[in-house]
């Protein structure tokens, strides 16, 4: 890859930077020279690298130029060479295929003309902070330190897929892809992603604060050592697609989206996140589709707090969580959580608020999701939402029955709510007792054998027919006749039903223990 310059071809102002190569200086040839990052935000609108096609000859280098620097370029003895070239008009394409560098690469500020081809070279770093291209070739790209594309406006997609960054990738505040694009789905341009870094591996983090993305952000099979930061990121694309592709990604730390704006559909099925994965403020947005797919993950700590509710569907099935960190009120109307399971639940409410989310599952009745939360509330000490939980399956359950096996569930709901109500039965027994020994108190039953018979106790009556291991001698002594032989029926029906109800959610409660 050797290539030829005749240094006396070259313009004053790549003579200036010929020059400054081999003893590691920076070349600026912007007229306010402090200029803030992020150029489109402020400083002079001379500078903005998205004028730079205006640029003159003055501000203009050959890429060829600084391939050749990079290539083969001069070097000064005790001195350590370097590009650092800001606020350049790169005409020609930057061709540095399967090259190796053995000098930092920094261009801020500049306007190239072509995409930069990057394909399988080796780099020790490589800075781009601030410039406007129409896309970057870099797949399998190596960087022994940082990648640094902030504040770059990117009309073409980046392609990182399978780099290998050894420091961080910094892309905040990067504007990438066309907005009209996203009108037009179905063109070359708009179908792939605008941000590639598929099957990459980041050996630190990986930043995108602010950035915004007019297209599909790729990330999986990626690895990231540390963080990935989306704070405040905007992801569009069009209806229906995915906006933040991250299947099997793996992450250190944590994968941070505070306040991000995804139109489209994330997902994260089979990530592997060991801290959190913070949505908290977040707007998530896919109308008649999945907004938020992250099945068959493993995540520390999943948080939605104070983000807004969720349009679309929500699938975490088969996920293992340690906390779950989701105010009732973002779950959308749908969800899938078949088979996900958690540690904890925050903010603790009661579990009347957190019942609707388990209606909502697409599959229908999943005694597991009922069976997941009680144990949340069990881990947290709460033991009455728990049993609140239960009782709530065991309705659902009973939903599911056909019409005539419904009857005994119900019964049992009433009487003693499956054995989690016990103070139910207490009170029908009460007041069943009332009852009888009121209307006995009235009207006493005939002795069967006057001259045998104890004296008559209306309430100790009442009691031998409600319980049926119970015997005071009061039932085999005395007879009732007409409507209140009827009474006594079914005083002892009722006393059956309850003493059978009462065994069945004893029964269910030591099994449960």
């Amino acid at each position: 890859m050797r290539a030829v310059i005749d240094p006396a071809g070259l313009t004053p102002a790549e003579r200036r930077v010929w020059e400054a190569f081999p003893l590691g200086e920076g070349v600026d040839f912007r007229e306010e020279p402090a200029s803030a990052s992020c150029a489109d935000s402020g400083g002079n609108p001379a500078d903005d690298p998205a004028a730079g096609a205006s640029w003159g000859p003055e501000r203009t280098v050959r890429a060829e130029v600084l391939r050749a620097l990079l290539i083969d370029g001069p070097a000064h003895d005790g001195e350590i060479a370097g590009l650092k070239l800001t606020g350049a008009r790169i005409t020609g394409q930057l061709d540095l295929v399967y090259g190796t560098v053995e000098q930092a690469v920094q261009l801020r500020f500049c306007h190239f003309e072509q995409p930069l081809k990057l394909y399988g070279a080796q780099l020790r770093a490589l800075v781009l902070s601030d410039s406007v291209l129409p896309g970057l070739k870099a797949g399998n790209l190596r960087v022994d330190g940082v990648l640094r594309l902030s504040c770059c406006r990117v009309s073409g997609p980046i392609r990182l897929q399978g780099a290998k960054i050894s420091g961080a990738v910094f892309v905040n505040g990067a504007r990438l892809g066309r907005p009209a694009a996203l009108d037009t789905p179905d063109t070359e341009t708009s179908a792939e992603p605008v941000l590639q870094l598929n099957h990459a591996a980041i050996g630190t983090d990986l930043w995108a604060v602010g950035l915004l993305a007019h297209g599909q952000v790729r990330l999986n099979g990626a690895t990231v050592g540390g963080q990935v930061n989306l704070d405040d990121a905007d992801l569009r694309v069009p209806a229906g697609e995915t906006a933040l592709h991250a299947e099997t990604l793996s992450v250190g730390t944590d994968l941070r989206a505070v306040r991000l704006r995804a139109r489209g559909r994330v997902n994260l099925s089979g990530s592997r996140i060991p801290h959190q994965l913070n949505l908290a403020y977040a707007r998530l947005s896919n109308p008649g589709g999945p907004a938020l797919r992250a099945s068959s993950c493993v995540i520390g700590e999943l948080w939605l707090r104070e983000a807004a509710p969720i349009v679309g569907t929500v699938n975490l099935r088969r996920s293992q969580l340690d906390l779950l960190h989701v105010p009732p009120g973002v779950w959308p109307d749908r969800v899938r959580i078949d088979g996900l399971g958690y540690r904890t639940l925050a903010p603790h409410l009661p579990a009347e608020q957190r019942l609707p989310l388990l209606e909502r599952e697409e599959g229908g009745y999943l005694p597991y999701a009922y069976e997941q939360l009680a144990a949340a509330y069990r881990t947290a000490g709460d033991d009455a939402a728990a049993r609140t939980v239960q009782l709530a399956k065991l309705r659902r359950h009973r939903r599911t029955l056909p019409r005539y096996a419904r009857f005994w569930g119900r019964l049992q709901d009433v009487a003693v709510g499956y054995g989690y109500r016990p103070m139910r039965a207490a009170g029908w027994l009460l007041l069943l007792l009332c009852t009888g020994a009121t209307a006995f108190t009235l009207h006493h039953p005939p002795a069967l054998k006057p001259a045998e018979a104890p004296g008559f106790n209306p309430v100790f009556y009442t009691l031998d027919l409600l319980l049926p291991l119970v015997d005071f001698g009061q039932e085999t002594a005395f007879a009732p006749r007409g409507w209140y032989q009827w009474l006594s029926y079914l005083l002892i029906a009722v006393g059956w039903i309850l003493a059978t109800t009462i065994a069945a959610g004893v029964t269910r409660s030591l099994n449960r223990q």
